[in-house]
């Protein structure tokens, strides 16, 4: 299954993403099918192929949540934003009394 997702690149404290499609479970940093953008997160320039981006949705690739939603937000695509899945993210340790 394809998937639209964001990969990191950049400077440690100085970010910046690539808009990606690629097999779901393939490493984001490897090999991918094409480099749809980029994200800059701190200016939130958004810089896309919008033809390649709706090519590969009517394709039936799917979105990362947190792409859907900066699409939505943007306005590339359609629809209603999700919340990005929080079980995948590492639990914090209680505070010790």
């Amino acid at each position: 299954m394809l998937t639209i997702k964001l990969s990191k690149v950049g400077k440690k404290n100085d970010m910046l993403f690539r808009v990606i499609i690629s097999e779901k479970s393939r490493d984001p940093y490897g090999k991918v099918l094409e480099i749809l953008g980029s994200y800059n997160p701190r200016t939130k320039e958004l810089n896309l192929k919008n033809d390649r981006v709706k090519y590969w949705v009517e394709k039936g690739a799917s979105m990362t949540d947190t792409v859907n939603n900066l699409f939505i937000n943007k306005k590339v695509v359609e629809g209603k934003k999700v919340r990005p899945n929080r079980s995948a993210l590492p639990k914090r340790k209680e505070a010790k009394k």
